[in-house]
């Protein structure tokens, strides 16, 4: 972990610098939050290249629930200022259909992405409730009960929800916004089953069951493209499906360990195929951002699976 710390403090964001520090060095949310807000703009949503695959500085829904699930990282509260921003946001961006935030926006075509970033008439139809149920939880979890936001959040799920129940099988980005969805709002469940018209659990059991036929399950296949791992789904020993992928999700930690570098890093499996020199900038951010989420799920398996690297 020595050599990625040195690399994020060195060459890193200072957002990635200070997630780091909060999750294994006890550094402050306040940190987090100040190098955040370098992304939020006036109207309280975040752009600027939070995500690096695309550097429209407007804001936008997958800015916003990248920046989200920061502020959840850091247990983030409602009266924190780039909560309430986010939340005000939300309720100010009007839906492209019921339930659905614009995944992609045209202005994105202006500045340097990743093609699949790229806008054109119905690219929502690819993107479908990616990232709309995670940012209606978001409304659910920050926004009072009863208020404007919390209304629209349950009103936006949903809709999410009745597309959920009826899929036969579901793009992994999108099966994994729902994931976390559900995953906010387990402490919801009383409310949830009040106002949606399926249960908590049947909602959960169907991602669980999108999720088992979506995980890439060819160990040697995976090396080469852009997969849906165990990892990306069972985060840590407490996921319900860790008991019966137990064995996969293992050989999932030991692929990190050896694809991880001499500097400690992993360097990205995808490129943009445009925009050269931009690309290296982001695969440079990425690689950041990569070395925080994978030592954080390294991290929660530790007392599952030694890590002989640590």
């Amino acid at each position: 972990m020595e050599k990625t710390k040195v690399w994020l403090m060195r060459c890193g964001r200072p957002l990635e610098a200070a997630r780091w520090e909060f999750l294994f060095e006890q550094g402050s949310k306040e940190s987090v939050i100040r190098y955040l807000q370098a992304f939020q703009n006036p109207d309280g949503g975040f752009g600027h290249g939070i995500e690096p695959d695309f550097w429209l500085p407007d804001s936008s829904s997958i800015a916003a629930v990248t920046a989200g699930r920061i502020l959840l990282e850091i247990d983030a509260l409602p009266s924190d200022e780039a909560v309430q921003g986010l939340v005000s946001y939300l309720i100010g961006t009007p839906q492209v259909q019921p339930g659905m935030w614009a995944s992609v926006l045209p202005e994105t075509n202006d500045y340097p992405h990743a093609p699949w970033w790229h806008w054109e008439e119905d690219v929502q139809k690819t993107w479908m409730f990616n990232p709309s149920v995670e940012l209606a939880a978001m409304l659910i979890h920050w926004a009072p009960a009863g208020s404007e936001g919390a209304g629209l959040g349950w009103e936006s799920l949903r809709h999410a929800l009745r597309r959920l129940m009826t899929a036969r099988e579901m793009e992994w980005h999108e099966l994994q916004s729902y994931q976390r969805c559900l995953e906010m709002l387990a402490p919801e469940r009383t409310e949830f089953d009040a106002e949606m018209e399926y249960s908590f659990d049947q909602a959960a059991a169907k991602v669980h069951c999108l999720v088992l036929a979506v995980i890439d399950r060819d160990v040697s296949n995976w090396g080469s493209g852009y997969k849906p791992l165990p990892l990306d789904f069972i985060r840590s020993p407490d996921h319900p499906l860790y008991g019966e992928l137990r064995e996969l999700v293992h050989q999932n930690l030991r692929f990190y360990l050896d694809q991880k570098n001499g500097e400690g890093l992993w360097n990205i499996s995808w490129s943009w195929g445009q925009y050269p020199e931009e690309f290296a900038v982001a695969s440079r951010y990425w690689q950041g951002i990569l070395a925080v989420e994978r030592h954080k799920i390294l991290s929660n398996f530790e007392q599952e699976w030694h890590d002989p690297s640590r």
